[in-house]
């Protein structure tokens, strides 16, 4: 569906929808910095997640698609398992600490690396090859990340924090192993996040309960929380999924993700009031302009898969 002729009025309707996602991406960066100062990196993760499954589950209960469930769940726990345990449940407990350490728009900009990852870890994981211009587009990538996590001091190479640059990356990794496994998952989309979110919250229990993330509460926190699951786990998901259905290119579609970052640095600054770092501008361009590389040399078969996985390039 690369290039299907649509009526004016279906494309618009895919236009809005990929909009509406963007714009969720867009917000979430901030929300996920004033959760933070209420709640523990696990704590968002967990009522993120019941608002997101609350979400998710009466959109089903409206599309008359909650019967049935129970029986698809149980012919299909094993990758609900393991898709739970990646997304919410790892992915989440990873990017919410990067975001706890990182400035918002530091965090925000290094986890939009996670599509080049998905690239290179197509390569053994799927026996993909590695073109040229990915190789490109990876230098300049990793550059625009190194100019990020030394605040642009590159002959010095001085981390401000390398432990939340490396876990920043790691949620990337983890985020594309998620979206090569979700390739083999034949369910429908909404029905089997929903059941992975279920199988992520009940981790999440199991997790904060040994930790003793459970024993002490700000509930100042919730507001955030139900903002994350909606926004970031729930309606931009739903949304990317509509636009992707009812476009005629999804390249079109797909390079809507790039006004994400940009009006996320904008909210960043305005609400959070963390002045935007010219190293930040830098490394941040020289990012998408490695992911611009990428999309520009990908085959059109790649380009739908690709698209497809951006549920969620996520404006994180």
């Amino acid at each position: 569906m690369t290039g299907t002729a649509v009526e004016p009025l279906q494309q618009r309707r895919a236009d809005l929808f990929g909009l509406g996602a963007v714009l969720c991406w867009s917000t979430v960066a901030t929300a996920f910095k004033l959760s933070l100062e209420y709640f523990s990196p696990a704590q968002l993760v967990l009522f993120a997640s019941l608002f997101s499954w609350l979400f998710l589950g009466g959109l089903l209960a409206w599309r008359g698609e909650l019967t049935g469930l129970l029986t698809q769940f149980r012919q299909h726990w094993r990758i609900s398992l393991l898709l739970g345990a990646l997304n919410p449940t790892l992915y989440y407990l990873v990017l919410f600490q990067a975001y706890d350490q990182l400035p918002a728009q530091e965090a925000q900009a290094l986890n939009y690396t996670w599509a080049l990852t998905l690239s290179l870890l197509a390569v053994p994981l799927l026996g993909h090859r590695l073109r040229p211009i990915e190789l490109i587009a990876a230098l300049v990538c990793y550059s625009g990340v190194l100019v990020i996590a030394t605040r642009g001091d590159l002959l010095g190479l001085q981390f401000d924090n390398l432990t939340g640059v490396l876990l920043a990356l790691a949620s990337t990794l983890i985020w594309a192993l998620y979206w090569i496994l979700n390739t083999r998952d034949t369910r429908e989309p909404v029905a089997s996040l929903f059941m992975n979110v279920s199988v992520g919250i009940l981790l999440l229990l199991v997790y904060c309960g040994l930790t003793g993330e459970l024993n002490s509460l700000d509930w100042r926190g919730l507001w955030g929380a139900g903002y994350v699951g909606l926004f970031e786990m729930g309606l931009s998901f739903v949304f990317w999924l509509l636009a992707m259905k009812l476009t005629g290119s999804t390249a079109r579609i797909a390079n809507l993700i790039f006004i994400s970052p940009l009006l996320s640095l904008v909210l960043i600054s305005t609400i959070l009031d963390e002045p935007i770092l010219a190293s930040t501008l830098v490394g941040l361009g020289l990012i998408l302009t490695g992911l611009g590389l990428q999309r520009l040399g990908a085959p059109k078969p790649a380009a739908q898969t690709s698209s497809d996985s951006s549920a969620k390039a996520d404006g994180q």
